[in-house]
């Protein structure tokens, strides 16, 4: 068989026909124009989407009137991650401090000089930032550094004002605002930082590393809603008697958590500026007081558990103690014996003082060291003042320190250790951190539990019958302590600079809260018949907070009424002395007791 070569392959004739050829081409450059139509045709409608896009972005970080918007002016850049600063909140989770975004104006000095005339670009800034220093921003414009700070922290209209002057070499960087929502309510608790963000005083500055650097959210013991009530009641009984300040404190007997703490004159921790002087001094932790008469209840409570007296021994108050230059009397004086329980709702210096002197200066320190009054406290703030007690601690000293004079410690040592005489004997640290079950501490046994409970009867005994009566509110079996004591001036005590306090707890058959009021310098008004004790002037704080705080922690009142607490077995109930029957001499002073 006989193939045919390549060449001698036949071509079919209609493929050789020139009006097929013809039609074959046209079709071909029409394809090929379509194609370069769709091509064109997608890279148009691939622009719009690239320009909707841009104009999507550009109202997302300026808003239709052009203006920059708060997420374009605040947004990070992933090359440069920050740690957000911790928020503060209290023990219900409210946001006592938290950060946020903002932005700082800063200056490229030779970028700047390149762009323009220094003078006018200070005088267009200072038309948008009329608080700027004009002096202080031209030196900067002019330096030639590269970075100078010119404001920090501003708002979204002033980041747009600065924008809009189009002037070379202003520019931006993210930063955070500390910002405090209940202003000077928590200003000595919570403190405040720096314009760079580092704490500077109270807790921010304690939990620094937490905050700042680890950017953790720190739960506090304090109750948003006692700190309102507290901070309220002394503010008005600032303003009503004239005072240079006050304190106080709200503390759980049980857990030694601190539920409120206020300090009068306060500040502003937003406007840092405000805390110069005397507002940024936290007369609750750092200022130590001679507390007066509060302290009898440590004395008689170290006698009746050392059992140098019972609740049924008095003493001779008939005259005052005269010791070398000191002559020692009693304010409300009864001039004759006085059972235990008399000279605590009397008050009676004479019979306490006679009474520590049987206890002795030795047990004496040993006790108050017990009871925390004689080294600074361990609570979270680096606001923390330390006690002052004489270093020759002999029979002067320890009869007057028996009633408060001669020592001075803080109202929160007062508190945390009153706290343990009630609370069946237990020291618990003051704390401003939140506890949970698994968190609070056992704390350290200081007294006999029959100690505790003779003391929470006897201090029910000075608010029902004695000098506290101003603090009562029916129902809550309110106890509690007065004191009143002369601050020293120029060398001496003056007595019209008292120190007016009030300890109180509640309810006192099983004590939940201890509430403590101070007053500096209160004045004597028509009301209260010239009187500035603690019973007048510091007593009805105390009974404000109590009578707004219990119903608040759905607290009961007790609708027995005072006839009931006569009742021997009542467990608020006192044995009553028969008077002395035998004079015993212990420690140098004169003891009536009854047996």
């Amino acid at each position: 068989m006989k193939h045919a070569s390549p060449l001698q392959t036949e071509i079919p004739f209609e493929a050789l026909d020139p009006e097929r050829i013809r039609m074959e081409s046209a079709r071909k450059q029409a394809l090929d124009q379509g194609r370069t139509r769709l091509l064109v045709t997608g890279v148009m409608f691939a622009l719009a989407f690239v320009v909707l896009g841009g104009r999507l972005v550009d109202l997302t970080r300026h808003g239709k009137d052009g203006a920059p918007t708060w997420q374009a002016m605040t947004t990070k850049k992933a090359e440069s991650p920050v740690v957000v600063r911790g928020d503060v909140r209290d023990r219900q989770g409210h946001i006592l401090a938290t950060s946020l975004p903002t932005q700082s104006l800063y200056v490229d000095s030779r970028e700047a000089l390149e762009g323009g005339d220094a003078e006018e670009a200070a005088d267009k800034l200072l038309s948008v930032l009329p608080d700027l220093n004009r002096d202080q921003v031209l030196d900067k414009i002019k330096g030639g550094g590269r970075f100078e700070w010119l404001a920090r922290n501003l708002t979204p209209d002033q980041v747009w004002a600065v924008n809009r002057l189009g002037v070379p070499g202003f520019g931006f960087r993210r930063e955070e605002r500390r910002v405090y929502p209940y202003g000077p309510s928590f200003a000595h608790v919570i403190g405040y930082t720096d314009v760079d963000g580092r704490g500077i005083s109270g807790v921010e500055r304690t939990f620094e590393t937490r905050l700042g650097t680890q950017g953790e959210t720190i739960d506090l013991s304090i109750d948003m809603r006692v700190q309102a009530i507290l901070h309220e009641e002394l503010v008005k009984a600032q303003k009503r008697f004239s005072a240079l300040g006050a304190a106080g404190v709200v503390m759980d007997v049980n857990t030694g958590e601190i539920i409120a703490m206020v300090s009068l004159p306060d500040f502003d921790p937003n406007k840092p500026e405000s805390s110069l002087g005397e507002s940024g001094f936290n007369r609750a932790t750092k200022g130590v007081y001679e507390m007066g008469s509060t302290f009898k209840l440590f004395t008689t409570a170290m006698a009746l558990d050392t059992g140098t007296v019972k609740l049924t021994d008095g003493y001779d108050a008939s005259e005052p103690i005269h010791i070398a230059r000191f002559t020692i009397n009693d304010f409300h004086a009864k001039k004759r014996w006085l059972s235990v329980p008399e000279i605590l709702v009397y008050s009676s210096n004479i019979g306490t003082a006679k009474m520590a002197l049987d206890v002795g200066a030795k047990t004496q320190k040993e006790y108050l060291t017990r009871f925390g009054l004689l080294g600074a406290s361990d609570v979270e703030l680096p606001e923390v003042g330390s006690p002052l007690f004489p270093a020759r601690w002999g029979e002067i000293s320890t009869m007057t320190i028996s009633y408060g004079h001669g020592i001075a410690v803080s109202p929160l040592q007062l508190a945390a250790g009153v706290s343990s005489l009630i609370n069946g004997g237990v020291m618990m640290p003051p704390t401003l951190m939140k506890h949970t079950d698994t968190t609070v501490p056992r704390g350290k046994k200081v007294l006999e539990a029959k100690t505790s409970a003779a003391m929470r009867s006897l201090m029910r005994l000075v608010v029902r019958d004695g000098t506290g009566k101003n603090a009562d509110v029916q129902g809550y079996l309110v106890g509690g302590k007065t004191g009143t004591a002369e601050k020293q001036v120029a060398g001496k005590y003056d007595k019209k600079a008292l120190i007016s306090s009030f300890v109180g707890a509640f309810p006192m058959t099983n004590p939940r809260y201890v509430v403590l009021a101070v007053v500096d310098e209160p004045q004597g008004i028509k009301a209260t018949y010239g009187y500035a004790t603690g019973g007048w002037v510091a007593a009805p704080v105390v009974q404000g907070v109590i009578e707004r705080m219990g119903p608040l922690y759905g607290m009961i009142p007790d609708g027995r009424g005072v006839e009931a607490e006569d009742a021997p077995n009542h467990p608020l109930h006192v044995p009553v002395s028969s008077g002395p029957k035998r004079t015993a001499m212990v420690g140098g002073s004169v003891r009536h007791a009854t047996y």
